[in-house]
């Protein structure tokens, strides 16, 4: 499998030609590549099948698959309402996961739909490669290093958190997540994000406007480890479930999973 030493699609790997379409800065691969061009889908539903052609029964873990090939297939997908509008379901107060496509088990395509001014907490991957494209609006995505040590929220009980005296205010000091990077991310954008590279924290920076982005995982999960920004601690996410599946509102959307997990509701 390639590997990425970057996050993001406008950071050329190793001997790519770079080329500029639309304003975009893309990667053209295909002199790496044994497979021919990367085809331009001409629509979601395209690109649906197309990942399917690319990841096969594997996913990003198989050793045949290019990690940086399928990056360039997101890229190369221009957004377009029409094809994503059913899918953009929004809720109140935090960011939604609606289901395009459960890749036979291998890989999930989603849609996450995010209301002005939201974000979801510092988290990791479970392992799982994360392709990310902006389909509307644009998002920050926060980069951070991981902590020296993870140390899970049940460890410590008793952390000191809001205490008035000066040596536990030092200590949550030295113990506060570090910030790699921080990048605006605009409509068409694709990043990549893998455990690897650290953790991250995805927010709509707009107060007037929601954002709408497409997500690759592969292979797909259903929990993670959030964590504290000021003490780094971590916790389970919670079961992430979805809001709609192939652009129907889930009924039981409002259960106790969906409302308690950490990943949305921050």
């Amino acid at each position: 499998m390639t590997s990425i030493a970057n996050s993001f699609i406008t950071s050329a790997p190793v001997d790519p030609t770079i080329s500029k379409t639309d304003g975009i800065v893309t990667n053209t691969i295909t002199a790496v590549c044994n497979k021919g061009p990367v085809p331009v889908p001409k629509d979601l539903d395209d690109l649906v099948r197309l990942l399917h052609i690319e990841l096969g029964t594997s996913g990003l873990d198989s050793e045949d698959v290019d990690v940086e090939r399928v990056q360039q297939l997101m890229a190369n997908y221009k957004s377009n309402m029409r094809d994503w509008k059913k899918y953009a379901l929004f809720d109140k107060g935090r960011y939604t996961r609606n289901l395009v496509d459960d890749g036979n088990g291998k890989f999930n395509l989603m849609i996450l739909a995010w209301p002005e001014t939201t974000g979801s907490a510092i988290h990791d991957h479970s392992g799982s490669h994360c392709l990310m494209k902006i389909l509307d609006g644009r998002l920050q995505e926060t980069l951070y290093h991981w902590p020296d040590k993870v140390i899970n929220e049940s460890d410590n009980p008793d952390s000191g958190m809001g205490s008035d005296n000066s040596d536990d205010e030092e200590k949550e000091k030295d113990a506060a997540m570090k910030i790699k990077k921080e990048t605006i991310l605009k409509r068409n954008k694709v990043a990549y994000m893998h455990d690897k590279l650290g953790l991250h924290a995805v927010s709509n920076p707009l107060k007037s406007k929601g954002a709408i982005s497409l997500h690759l995982y592969t292979p797909p999960y259903e929990t993670c480890k959030t964590f504290n920004e000021r003490s780094s601690k971590a916790r389970s996410s919670g079961k992430c479930v979805f809001f709609s599946d192939k652009g129907e509102k889930i009924d039981a959307c409002r259960s106790k999973e969906y409302t308690k997990c950490s990943l949305t509701n921050v």
